[in-house]
C-alpha cells in the first residue's frame, strides 16, 4: 500500500502572485500579493526561501515569524496566517504596500498632504513606544523598508527581523549583514569601547530621525545628510534635531516625543490626528461626545485623504448608526463620504442604511434625509423606492410640522421618475390635492403647485388630462399671491400637454381673469402666458396641419424629457417659490384662518362669482407682500419668476431644528399667544382632513373641472348671497325654494368647502327646544326622587345611632 504525503504549500488556503511585488523590503523576505481562496479577499504574503549554508539567516527569519505572530498592536503589521516548512516560510498579513511605493504613487498624484504624514509618523512613534515602554523590546530596524501602508492609509511597523529584548541575557543584537540597513545605525554603535552612555530607546530614535528625513526628502544617501533638514516642516525641525543629535542620552523617549509634537502649534497637533485618535477610542466615548464629533466631522472631510474616508471613517459611521444610536448627525458625513465610493460599493454599504433610516420616526432624521436625497437618489432602484421608501415618505404629507411637509413635497421632484403607476398617478395625486386645497401654509400650497408643474410630464396621459388644468386653475384662486403666480407658471411649464380645445375653453378664461389681479406680478405673468397660448392658437389657425405636431405630447405616455424643456420655456423653478415665501413663515409660523383684509379679485363680467375658497389665507395682505418685495428691487415685478432659478430653496428647513425641538402642534390653526388671532373650531388636523377627504369623495372630486349645468331661472341667488347671520325680510320668501331644483351655471358642490359657511343660525331653534325638554325631564326626575325619600322616612322613622339596619 502506497501513502502519498500531502503538499503543505498546495493545501495552503492562500494563493500568491508568482512574482514579488514592487518595492519589497531588502534582505530576507520577498513580498507577494495574494488572496484568500475561500473569500477572494486580498492579503500580503512575505516569503522566505530556505537556502543551504544560511542557517543564521534562517534563524533570524524564524524569530521574526514568531515575533510577528505574538505581537498584536494597531500600529504593528497584523498577522493573519503562516506556513513553515523545510523549504520556505510564508507569513500572511493584511494587504499592505511598502511605504516607499506608497509615497512615490502619492507624489505622482500631487504629493501627500502634510496631514497624512503627521498621522503616519504618529503611528510609527506610537508603535515604538509600545515596544520600548510596554514590551522592553528594541526594534533595531526602523527605516523606510520596515514601514507599510494599508488601504486606509494607516502606517504599520514591520521588519521585526532584528528585534531583541532589552532584558535578555546580555547578548549582542543580531547582526544584519546588509549594507542598505546598516546605514541607519546610530554613530555610537561604531564605538567598540562601549563607553557611550545611552538609553534603551536611543538607537531606535536615531533611526526614527532617519525615517523622518527620508519621508520628506527621499532616500538617505549618507549619514552626513541628516545635518540638513531639507523639506522637513519647521514645526517638526526642533524635535527632529533631538532625534539625530550626537549625544544618545538626550534623545527623547517615544512617548515624550509624541507629547512634544502634540503640544499647541506642534506638527502633530491638527484636526486629522485628533479625528483619528477619537475614532480609535470611539467605543468608550460618551454619547454627547459622539454627537459633537459627528456634527463637526463634515467640515473636515474635504481636507482628509480619500482612502482614509472610505476605509476608516465610513465603517465607523455605519457602526455608529447601527449600534450606537447616533441618529441624524451621521447623515451629513455619511453622504459626504459616499461620494468617494463606486456605484457597487454605494449599493452594498450606503443604500441598506438609507432604506432603514426612512423607517425611523425621528423627525430630525427624516427631514435631513429629505434634504439630502439628491445625493443618493441615483443609486436607488425603482422597486426599492416604491416598496421600501415611498410608503414611509408619504407620511410626511400628514405631518404636523410644516418643515417636514414642505421637504416632502420637494422630494417628489426626485422620486417621481422612479414611482410606479399607482404611487404616482393615484397616491401622490391624492396628497397633492389635499395639500393644495387645505394646507394652512401658503408656501406649502405654492410649492405643491410648482412641484406638480415639474412632474407633470411623468404623469400618465389620463391623469394629466384630469389633474393639471383643475389643479392650476385652483391655484389661481389662492389668496396667497405666489401661489397664483405658480398656477400661471404651471400652465406655461406644461403648455405642450394641453389640447387646443383645452387651451381655448379652459386655460385662457382662467388666465384672463388674472389680468385684473391685485398683484402686479400675477398680472404680468398672466399676460405673458396669455400671449404664449394665443400665439399657439394663432399658428394652428393659420396652418391647421400643425395641429398634430402641436398636440403630439397630449396623449403620449409619460416622457421625462418634456418636463425639462417645459420648465425652461416657462422660465420658472421650484427653488424660487420657497425662498421668496419662506420669510412669511418665519414671521408668522402659522397662517391665519380668517383674514378680512385680503383684497378680492374682481369678477369678470359674464362669469359667475367664484365660490368661497377653502384655503386658509396667510396672515399677510397682498399689499403688505408687495410693499415687502418693493424694497428689494423695483424692476422685479415683470421678471421675478424668470429669475427664480437663481434663488435657493432655503425655506422652512432653515429653522427645522428649532421647530422640531418645540414640538408645537402646527395643525391647530391659531395660537393664543398672538394678539388678535383666535383658533378656529372648524379647523381640522391633517389627519382629520385626510379622513374627511376620503369620506367626501375620491381625488377627482377634489380637482375635477366644474361641469356646466342648466341655466338657473332669473332672480335665483347663490346660497352664499344670503345673510345667514341675521333675519331675512319676510318679502324674500324661503331661500331654499328654488335652490332645491336649480343651481347656477358653473357651480358645483365641493367636498372641501363645507366648513366655510356658518350654519349655526339654522340650528339655534332646534337646540333650544332640545335643551328645554332636557331641563324639564331633569326637574321632574328630581321631584320624583324627593317624594320617594320623604315616603321612606315617614314609614320607617329615623334610625337610632348605633343600631344596625336589618332589612
Amino acid at each position: 500500500m502506497w501513502f502519498f504525503a500531502r503538499d503543505p504549500v498546495r493545501d495552503f488556503p492562500f494563493e500568491l502572485s508568482p512574482e514579488p511585488a514592487e518595492g519589497g523590503p531588502p534582505g530576507l523576505w520577498a513580498l507577494h500579493r495574494g488572496r484568500k481562496k475561500a473569500t477572494g479577499s486580498t492579503v500580503s504574503v512575505f516569503v522566505y526561501d530556505v537556502k543551504p549554508g544560511a542557517e543564521e539567516q534562517t534563524q533570524v527569519a524564524k524569530a521574526a515569524f514568531k515575533r510577528l505572530k505574538t505581537l498584536r498592536h494597531p500600529n504593528i503589521l497584523a498577522y493573519i496566517d503562516g506556513l513553515e516548512t523545510d523549504k520556505c516560510l510564508h507569513v500572511v498579513t493584511e494587504a499592505v504596500t511598502p511605504l516607499g511605493v506608497y509615497l512615490k504613487a502619492r507624489a505622482e498624484a500631487g504629493g501627500p498632504k502634510e496631514l497624512e504624514l503627521s498621522w503616519g509618523l504618529h503611528q510609527i512613534v506610537k508603535a515604538l513606544s509600545f515596544l520600548v515602554n510596554d514590551c522592553n523590546l528594541i526594534h533595531n530596524n526602523v527605516c523606510m523598508a520596515a514601514v507599510f501602508v494599508d488601504r486606509a492609509g494607516e502606517w504599520k511597523l514591520g521588519g521585526l527581523d532584528y528585534m531583541y529584548s532589552d532584558q535578555g541575557n546580555g547578548g549582542a543584537p543580531p547582526r544584519k549583514g546588509i549594507p542598505e540597513l546598516e546605514q541607519y545605525d546610530p554613530p555610537e554603535l561604531a564605538d567598540s569601547s562601549g563607553r557611550a552612555v545611552r538609553e534603551k530607546w536611543s538607537s531606535d530614535m536615531w533611526r526614527l530621525g532617519c525615517l523622518i528625513w527620508e519621508v520628506f526628502n527621499g532616500p538617505l544617501p549618507r549619514a552626513a545628510a541628516l545635518r540638513n533638514p531639507g523639506k522637513i516642516p519647521k514645526s517638526l525641525v526642533p524635535h527632529y534635531c533631538e532625534l539625530v543629535g550626537a549625544n544618545p542620552k538626550v534623545r527623547p523617549n517615544p512617548a515624550r516625543f509624541l507629547q512634544n509634537c502634540r503640544a499647541p502649534g506642534g506638527f502633530m497637533n491638527n484636526r486629522f490626528v485628533e479625528t483619528n485618535l477619537f475614532l480609535e477610542e470611539i467605543q468608550i466615548k460618551e454619547p454627547a461626545e459622539k454627537q459633537k464629533f459627528f456634527q463637526e466631522l463634515s467640515k473636515s472631510l474635504d481636507s482628509f485623504p480619500e482612502d482614509f474616508c472610505r476605509h476608516k471613517v465610513l465603517p465607523q459611521l455605519l457602526t455608529a448608526f447601527e449600534f450606537g444610536n447616533a441618529g441624524a448627525v451621521v447623515l451629513t458625513p455619511l453622504f459626504k463620504v459616499g461620494k468617494f465610493l463606486s456605484a457597487e460599493e454605494y449599493q452594498q454599504k450606503i443604500i441598506p442604511v438609507v432604506v432603514k433610516m426612512f423607517s425611523s420616526t425621528d423627525r430630525a432624521m427624516r427631514i435631513r434625509l429629505l434634504q439630502q436625497m439628491e445625493q443618493f437618489i441615483q443609486y436607488l432602484d425603482e422597486p426599492t423606492v416604491n416598496t421600501q421608501i415611498f410608503p414611509h415618505v408619504v407620511h410626511g404629507f400628514l405631518d404636523t410640522n410644516p418643515a417636514i411637509r414642505e421637504q416632502t413635497v420637494k422630494s417628489m421632484l426626485l422620486l417621481a421618475p422612479k414611482l410606479n403607476e399607482a404611487n404616482l398617478n393615484v397616491e401622490l395625486m391624492k396628497h397633492f390635492a389635499r395639500l393644495q386645497a387645505k394646507d394652512e401654509q401658503g408656501p406649502i400650497r405654492c410649492n405643491t403647485t410648482v412641484c406638480l408643474g415639474k412632474i407633470g410630464s411623468y404623469l400618465s396621459a389620463s391623469t394629466r388630462h384630469r389633474v393639471l388644468t383643475s389643479a392650476f386653475s385652483r391655484a389661481t384662486k389662492d389668496p396667497f399671491a405666489p401661489s397664483r403666480v405658480a398656477g400661471v407658471l404651471g400652465f406655461a411649464a406644461t403648455h405642450n400637454l394641453y389640447s387646443m380645445n383645452d387651451c381655448a375653453h379652459k386655460i385662457l378664461p382662467v388666465l384672463c381673469g388674472l389680468t385684473v389681479d391685485p398683484e402686479k406680478s400675477v398680472r404680468d405673468q398672466a399676460f405673458k402666458a396669455i400671449r404664449s397660448f394665443l400665439s399657439k392658437l394663432e399658428s394652428v389657425s393659420e396652418d391647421p396641419t400643425q395641429l398634430a405636431e402641436v398636440e403630439k405630447d397630449v396623449h403620449a405616455a409619460s416622457s421625462p424629457g418634456v418636463g425639462g424643456a417645459a420648465a425652461s420655456w416657462a422660465g420658472w423653478a421650484v427653488t424660487g417659490v420657497s425662498s421668496l415665501t419662506s420669510k412669511l413663515i418665519r414671521a408668522h409660523p402659522t397662517a391665519s384662518l380668517g383674514e378680512p383684509n385680503i383684497p378680492q379679485r374682481p369678477t369678470p363680467d359674464g362669469l359667475p362669482a367664484p365660490a368661497p375658497t377653502p384655503i386658509p389665507p396667510t396672515p399677510m395682505t397682498s399689499g403688505h407682500w408687495e410693499a415687502q418685495e418693493e424694497a428689494k428691487d423695483t424692476a422685479e415685478d415683470s421678471s421675478a419668476a424668470d429669475r427664480w432659478d437663481d434663488e435657493d430653496w432655503g425655506s422652512l428647513e432653515q429653522e427645522a431644528e428649532s421647530v422640531l425641538a418645540q414640538q408645537d402642534n402646527w395643525s391647530t390653526g391659531g395660537h393664543t399667544g398672538r394678539a388678535g388671532q383666535t383658533s378656529n373650531p372648524n379647523h381640522k388636523s391633517p389627519e382629520s382632513h385626510w379622513s374627511s377627504w376620503e369620506a367626501d369623495g375620491s381625488w377627482e372630486q377634489g380637482w375635477q373641472e366644474p361641469s356646466p349645468q342648466e341655466p338657473s331661472p332669473e332672480g335665483t341667488r347663490l346660497a352664499s348671497d344670503y345673510n345667514w347671520d341675521g333675519p331675512e325680510s319676510s318679502d324674500k320668501g324661503d331661500p331654499f325654494a328654488d335652490l332645491s331644483a336649480h343651481r347656477e351655471v358653473g357651480t358645483q358642490p365641493r367636498p372641501d368647502s363645507w366648513g366655510d359657511d356658518n350654519w349655526e343660525g339654522l340650528e339655534t331653534e332646534s337646540r333650544q327646544v332640545k335643551a328645554e325638554l332636557a331641563r324639564k325631564k331633569r326637574e321632574e326626575r328630581r321631584r320624583e326622587m324627593e317624594a320617594r325619600r320623604a315616603e321612606k322616612k315617614a314609614t320607617k322613622g329615623p334610625m337610632k345611632l348605633g343600631t344596625r339596619k336589618l332589612d
